[in-house]
């Protein structure tokens, strides 16, 4: 199987729609053209997202190799430049006790530290390359959508607390309402003081036009159409040439597919994930919800939804949803989101959307993010599968996995929880009807009264 939703999914040249197209300018493809002769290089990466474009930064930048990237779309075409904004900690659908009981404290608080080093390096290089990232708000809001969920709020205080060691605060609803929101679905909250948001797309464009000052080459519209090696040589076939280079590294995400490499086959299980804006809402729409904080928001749904407020006013709402990909399902849930919206925010019931999207985040087997080389190869290279949540930590992974190139690093260097094997899903010409089966659950989950 090389794709599990409707090709519409995977069409790059179709429009996205989202609202970060219109704060950039259109991609100059002549900055990035295809490839179009054969052509070799040190490291060939498949991937012009955050991951790809942060390996390649590296090792053009600090280690002087010469970098192409080959990508079927353009740059930040996927899931790098359709996200939410959230340049924040995550990256794993463990629950902290599972984290705990699998990896041991030591590992856990190591991974947190990481995530924490994810989110600096962010500003990092954002600062060093020139990069508008328009970032706002400081750490990250979790809200209480019933009452009973504080009491998980304040067990992850605990262990953000103890055993991640970053600062938090626990908020009531009186204390929520004063620091950030009011609404009928907000009973509480939890300030996770380590990460903000960001416009994702002038970030990963930045990141692009940095990788061409570093010497690194990209090639849009190019995608790999078949792989073999030979020797100690990869040849990567696309459609205008083969790029043959020593060592490959596969930084494709939720966009993976099936048949680019049989160690990646059947390992991933790429998810939708939606969002609406708004138009810029007046100072007095934001009043009459209470609204009074530009750090970004999540709630403790396991269908979560997620939202903030944007440089110009916009609001920004997601949810996860959808296992088709086709344009009906699209408009039934962005039908689905407008009324939500209008239900956690009943002041802004009648505000206008003026913009919906989807995109792929990649779930792994193991609920972890991937980080290593493949078996019995270790000139290829892999760093996927962030959950949903990889603006910081597709950052880090990429700079992770050019140390890796670069020999510098080994695997073994890095946190247990990244380095962790890819697992084949059992039986999977089923994931869509297991992803069906946990939304299921999940919703039954997010409807009952318990913690």
């Amino acid at each position: 199987m090389t794709t599990l939703y409707n090709a519409s999914v995977y069409d790059r040249t179709r429009t996205i729609g989202s609202f970060w197209e219109t704060t950039v300018e259109p991609v100059n493809l002549s900055h990035y053209s295809p490839l179009t002769e054969d052509q070799t290089c040190d490291v060939a990466i498949i991937g012009a997202g955050i991951t790809g474009l942060s390996a390649a930064l590296h090792l053009a930048r600090d280690r002087q190799l010469q970098v192409r990237v080959l990508e079927a779309g353009v740059p930040a075409w996927g899931a790098s430049g359709r996200n939410g904004g959230f340049c924040c900690i995550g990256s794993t659908r463990l629950d902290y006790e599972e984290l705990l009981t699998r990896f041991g404290r030591q590992e856990t608080r190591r991974y947190f530290q990481d995530q924490r080093d994810a989110v600096d390096l962010v500003r990092q290089l954002a600062s060093e390359e020139g990069i508008e990232i328009d970032a706002q708000g400081e750490g990250e809001i979790v809200s209480a959508h019933t009452p009973t969920r504080r009491a998980a709020l304040a067990a992850a205080y605990g262990f953000l607390t103890e055993v991640a060691e970053y600062p938090c605060k626990l908020w009531s609803r009186e204390e929520m309402a004063e620091h950030a929101f009011r609404s009928p679905e907000a009973h509480g909250a939890l300030w996770v003081g380590v990460g903000f948001g960001l416009n994702p797309m002038k970030y990963s464009r930045g990141l692009a036009a940095a990788v061409l000052r570093r010497g690194g080459t990209i090639h849009a519209h190019t995608p790999v159409q078949a792989w073999e090696k030979t020797g100690e040589w990869h040849l990567l076939q696309t459609p205008g040439g083969t790029l043959r280079a020593r060592q490959v590294i596969v930084a494709t995400n939720g966009y993976t597919e099936d048949n680019l490499h049989p160690s990646l086959s059947d390992r991933l299980l790429p998810t939708l994930s939606n969002i609406i804006t708004t138009r810029p809402l007046t100072s007095a729409e934001l009043d009459s919800q209470g609204w009074r904080t530009q750090t970004p928001v999540y709630d403790t749904r396991n269908l979560l939804f997620y939202f903030r407020l944007l440089a110009d006013g916009r609001f920004l709402f997601g949810s996860r949803g959808g296992t088709v990909g086709n344009e009906a399902e699209g408009d039934r849930h962005r039908d689905y989101m407008t009324r939500r919206l209008g239900e956690i925010f009943p002041a802004w019931k009648e505000v206008e959307i003026t913009h919906f999207w989807n995109g792929l985040v990649c779930i792994s087997a193991a609920l972890t993010p991937h980080i290593n080389t493949v078996p019995d190869d270790p000139s290829v290279f892999y760093a996927l599968a962030y959950h949903g949540n990889g603006v910081a930590t597709g950052t880090w992974s990429g700079r992770a996995v050019a140390r890796l190139v670069a020999g510098t690093h080994s695997p073994t260097d890095l946190c247990s929880v990244f380095r962790q094997p890819l697992k084949r899903f059992p039986l999977p010409a089923l994931r869509i009807w297991y992803l069906r089966g946990a939304y299921a659950a999940y919703h039954l989950k997010d409807t009952l009264p318990i913690r």
